[in-house]
């Protein structure tokens, strides 16, 4: 139904009472003649209501609703199922975004090839680069498969125009803003041209039951690019993360109207793909015969899924007035009040005249507050050079009071690490169930968290520093 233009005699005018004087917008006072209250509406246009039309399907109780159409299938990658909550649902439509070069062709080209088959058609569209390139790219990382059709376009029609020639069951566009619409005035991924390419294939995967998937690009702030209308249209949205320069990917659920939000899928970005990571803790981790001072290990949660990780730290003598403070996945202000904690609360003065470099290990990046204790241990650990126990993990949120908090799924990040083969813990008050042959200490504070390490070392520190000086 085409949008009704609005006219100059739709719209509402205002005239004064005393003296005639008309304007497009009501005035308290009439300026032609100063009367106050004078000025009111007239030729106001009637109010008009859309007429009840006939119904495309008739209304039927919930329980009558066939949910079999809403089945999920399998992508053929089991880490992305994960995020997805079972796999694509037909007439589903899931946006990906990331930034350039973090692997989201790689990815979804293999997914187009692992859940294409004779029943299930794959249609893949590329606007940024040339058939023959996806052609490398697939040979590369072995995504070829005679029930996969590449086209590449960046035209609307005629991307709808493969559909009704393809007939597939999952499409993959890359990407949404570069396909556009010859009705659409404007640059392809502007406003108007995303928010229009985005809603005819909607419409076309609701009518066909068609599973699509849409790369979107993002912007310098890490946001989606495009109209915000566009996140709410599709039913999912995955981000892709990950550091250019680390082999671990993750893709995040951010929106998913067919499972939880909470979910997040793990890869290895290498030479000949990506592939799943079922147990991507042996990235974070370094394997050692003795423990080395500086390190201690951590449980962090991505979503739901718990993850073992190393933090190090390493400490020398500046050689300047403003000794150095270098982080890297960790956040700079966390361990800055760390830093403070442990010189007022834990007594530890080593500290404050030296350089202090602190890292994770394999790219991961932890913000999570549960990661303080570890991180304190290890700028302790360092600061004394007394390597903590082996086999031990820290869990905990540190206050500025020195007490240690709890945090969020304890019992979890316990299990994980009993499964990983560790056997002693260091955890705040209360941890609930403890998983059969794993030590677990609680503290309170970080002076009880201190006591871990030899108190001949963690007393010879702050001497050994005095004496520098």
């Amino acid at each position: 139904m085409a949008a009704r233009t609005k006219t100059t005699k739709d719209r509402p005018s205002y005239r004064c009472t005393e003296c005639g004087w008309q304007t497009a917008k009501w005035l308290g006072r009439c300026p032609e003649c100063q009367a106050w209250g004078t000025v009111e509406e007239y030729g106001a246009p009637a109010v008009r209501t859309t007429a009840p039309g006939r119904v495309s399907t008739s209304a039927l109780p919930i329980g009558q609703v066939d949910g079999r159409q809403a089945t999920a299938r399998s992508t053929g990658v089991p880490e992305l199922d994960r995020v997805l909550g079972g796999g694509l649902v037909p007439g589903a439509v899931v946006l990906l975004a990331g930034e350039p070069g973090v692997g989201k062709s790689t990815l979804l080209l293999d997914v187009a090839a692992k859940s294409a088959s004779a029943e299930h058609r794959t249609l893949y569209v590329t606007g940024e680069e040339s058939a023959s390139q996806v052609r490398l790219r697939a040979d590369r990382i072995g995504a070829l498969d005679d029930h996969l059709y590449l086209a590449a376009e960046t035209d609307l029609a005629a991307v709808l125009g493969h559909l009704d020639e393809v007939k597939p069951s999952l499409l993959i566009l890359d990407s949404v803003q570069t396909v556009a619409s010859p009705e659409i005035d404007g640059a392809p991924g502007g406003m108007a041209q995303v928010r229009e390419v985005a809603g005819a294939l909607i419409r076309a995967s609701k009518e066909r039951g068609m599973s699509t998937l849409l790369v979107g690009h993002v912007t310098k702030d890490g946001a989606i690019a495009g109209p915000r209308l566009l996140e709410h249209l599709v039913d999912v949205v995955l981000s892709f993360e990950g550091d250019r320069h680390a082999r671990l990917r993750l893709v995040r659920g951010v929106k998913n109207r067919y499972g939880a939000t909470d979910e997040v899928g793990c890869f290895e970005l290498h030479d000949e793909g990506i592939v799943g990571l079922a147990d991507p803790s042996g990235l974070f981790l370094t394997r050692r015969a003795e423990p080395v001072p500086g390190t201690c290990l951590t449980v962090t949660l991505e979503g739901r899924r718990p993850l073992v990780a190393e933090v190090q730290a390493l400490t020398v003598d500046s050689q300047i007035p403003s000794p150095r403070r270098t982080t890297s996945g960790l956040e700079t202000s966390r361990v800055s009040m760390m830093l403070a904690v442990l010189e007022q609360r834990g007594r530890i003065s080593a500290l404050g005249k030296r350089d202090i470099y602190s890292a994770t290990v394999g790219g991961v990046k932890l913000s999570e507050p549960a990661a303080d204790l570890a991180v304190a241990l290890a700028l302790a650990s360092a600061a004394s050079d007394t390597p903590l126990p082996k086999n031990l993990v820290a869990i905990g949120e540190v206050g500025l009071a020195g007490e240690v908090r709890r945090v969020t799924g304890v019992q979890r990040r316990l299990a994980e690490a009993h499964r990983l083969g560790f056997t002693h813990a260091l955890v705040p008050s209360d941890p609930g169930k403890v998983p059969p042959g794993m030590k677990v200490l609680e503290v309170a504070d970080i002076g009880d968290a201190l006591r871990v390490l030899p108190r001949s070392r963690r007393r010879e520190a702050p001497r050994e520093a005095e004496e520098r000086r």
